[in-house]
């Protein structure tokens, strides 16, 4: 038992040994500029309403089954308050896709569409960070994310509107290196706005408007993983 204890205090006085630091200062810049690639996954949240269509009974339910992975690129801009606070500006474009199922309760009859997107995003976050320790600091993100999707003209049976908004959440850390900061960074986002489009002038095909009036709404989600260079 003395051998285990011994071995623990060891651990726990390696673990908190104080390493050199690189780039001590670079945290006291007003300005903070830098680039990010990442990963993210693109949801639609549906409510159905249990639609039943009056002509041929057919009773239409929506959900999106399956995940895609897309990509995004972004440009950091960062501006130091304090200490621990920092304002971002994160213009970013993400390329992805949405697979949406209709399934038919009676006759149990699928059909998919794939809602393509390309979003250009203009997020505003608050980042809290916590104290630095040796060459990592983690920290905290939150704020809103204006947004614009220039695909949803293509979209055919199911069509959404271009405008939304996120909030955004997230955490991460800095991470120093001699040159530069690796900065890997997990955030979901999360749509304001019903983009639903209800009015459907736009269909030759009547009989498609069924997908549609079975929605009531549709709020988009993003969970994206983001690496950023600095």
């Amino acid at each position: 038992m003395l051998i285990l204890l011994c071995i623990i205090s060891s651990l726990q006085a390696v673990g908190q040994e104080r390493k050199l630091q690189y780039r001590p200062y670079v945290d006291q810049r007003r300005f903070h500029w830098g680039f990010g690639f990442g990963l993210q996954m693109m949801d639609l949240e549906l409510k159905n309403n249990g639609y039943k269509d009056p002509v041929t009974g057919e009773q239409w339910y929506a959900d999106v089954d399956m995940y895609s992975p897309g990509f995004s690129v972004t440009v950091l801009g960062e501006m130091r308050l304090n200490k621990h606070l920092s304002l971002r500006l994160l213009p970013t474009m993400y390329f992805g896709q949405k697979r949406v199922l209709f399934h038919e309760q009676m006759s149990g009859q699928d059909t998919t569409q794939v809602l393509k997107s390309t979003y250009i995003t203009m997020p505003l976050n608050l980042k809290f960070a916590a104290p630095r320790y040796n060459n990592f600091r983690p920290y905290f993100v939150a704020g809103v994310a204006p947004a614009i999707d220039l695909t949803t003209r293509k979209h055919k049976a199911l069509r959404t509107n271009p405008f939304d908004c996120f909030v955004e959440v997230g955490m991460g850390c800095d991470m120093y290196f001699s040159f530069f900061k690796f900065i890997p960074e997990l955030k979901f986002c999360f749509g304001l706005a019903d983009v639903l489009c209800k009015k459907r002038d736009d269909l030759i095909d009547a009989s498609l408007i069924k997908f549609t009036n079975g929605l009531d709404k549709a709020h988009s989600k993003m969970i994206v993983l983001t690496l950023y260079f600095e």
